[in-house]
């Protein structure tokens, strides 16, 4: 039987790979086995123990450490995923791994997977984030893979030039708008009621730590916060942080804030069904998660995109970028609660596609695990300059 591996570690990882999830259990007989591994922050209470919110068959939990205080933490989790992974690659023989994006535990599951000789199905590569460590992370786990799935047409032609071959490099878009034209169902009532808020003008808010900047973590969040203040009449419902470092800071700063600000609301996680429905009925989204730059633009309303953590990903019409001041982001509220900023983003095209990646993902998977020629010994590719 052949078996394929799919990771998850964190709430957002798991909303992108949901909709192939389910796609890939289609394909399940006697012949093919898909196993769920699920690990991170998934299993952390700190983080909101998202291991709740994941609506499928979870084959194994590998609980590895997640703080992220300082850099010997992200070492020390790097280090215990190393091996706990390498032991689960070595004992299960899969036949792939899907691994999704660019964290620091994601890299060190890649190691694994190479020094099991475990074939890598790369999601997300090509990207580029100058602001954050994802950025070398991404390219390395690129360097690793042997099949590629990337959102756009700009990722796809930076894996070839990091040597990818063109023909193990798929452009089918992002599996996040399948998710959008799929889940996003809840009425505007029954998510905010959901959270203990009745109707209103609200922003949906999500902070992560600029891995490059990490000194400038409480910074950024005052200045965030001093912003908020000055809009009372919108309600800023904010996810928690992620664990990388700083990331906890963050949210105790956030925490502190709900409880001085009438118009925060600070959660742990909103899970993918109702973060996306919360953002289909949102003025505008606030923050440096890619969900501003690859989702939102679907809804048609504005981003805010603070700092430098998303700097040179590609981007809709609909995303304002500004600085981390007040000065910065306060007048960029402004800008997207304008009626003709507004009527702008009615016409935004989200360049990451239309939907349907998740299907022709999971169908060019199973076709490669099944023929079973994977030759784990690459050429580089080099570009005819």
């Amino acid at each position: 039987m052949k078996k394929i591996a799919i990771v998850t570690a964190t709430r957002a990882e798991y909303g992108l790979l949901s909709p192939l999830i389910k796609k890939l259990r289609e394909y399940e007989d006697g012949s093919l086995k898909i196993e769920l591994i699920v690990s991170g922050t998934h299993l952390s209470e700190v983080y909101g123990h998202t291991i709740d919110e994941i609506d499928d068959r979870i084959d194994y939990e590998i609980s590895i450490p997640v703080n992220s205080g300082t850099e010997i933490d992200i070492s020390k989790n790097q280090a215990e995923s190393l091996v706990k992974f390498t032991e689960l690659f070595s004992n299960e023989k899969y036949s792939a791994v899907i691994l999704l994006g660019d964290r620091y535990e994601t890299l060190a599951i890649a190691i694994a997977a190479g020094n099991t000789r475990t074939p890598i199905f790369h999601l997300c590569g090509g990207d580029t984030t100058e602001g954050a460590i994802d950025e070398w992370i991404r390219h390395s786990i690129t360097k690793m893979a042997y099949l590629h799935f990337v959102t756009n047409e700009e990722s796809r032609k930076r894996v070839i030039q990091l040597g990818e071959d063109p023909s193990r490099v798929y452009n089918y878009g992002s599996t996040s708008i399948d998710n959008i034209i799929s889940i996003a169902d809840m009425s505007k009532e029954e998510a905010l009621s959901s959270i203990g808020l009745s109707d209103c003008k609200y922003a949906l808010c999500t902070y992560h730590p600029v891995t490059m900047e990490v000194d400038n973590v409480e910074f950024q969040i005052e200045e965030l916060i001093k912003a908020i203040k000055e809009f009372p009449e919108i309600m800023f419902i904010i996810t928690k942080s992620n664990a990388d470092q700083g990331g906890a800071r963050i949210n105790e700063l956030l925490e502190a804030a709900e409880s001085n600000l009438s118009n925060v609301r600070v959660v742990a996680s909103l899970g993918v069904r109702r973060y996306l429905s919360l953002m289909r009925e949102a003025e505008l989204v606030v923050g440096n998660s890619s969900s501003g730059i690859i989702e939102t633009p679907t809804f048609h309303i504005p981003t805010i995109n603070i700092g430098d953590r998303q700097k040179g990903r590609l981007q809709s019409t609909s995303i304002i970028n500004c600085g981390v001041t007040s000065e910065d982001i306060m007048p960029a509220i402004r800008l997207a609660m304008s009626s003709d900023y507004r009527n702008k983003c009615k016409y935004a095209i989200n360049p990451y596609g239309e939907g349907c990646a998740a299907k022709k993902i999971a169908d060019k998977i199973v076709e490669i695990v099944k023929k079973g020629n994977i030759e784990l010994k690459k050429r580089f590719y080099d570009l005819i300059i």
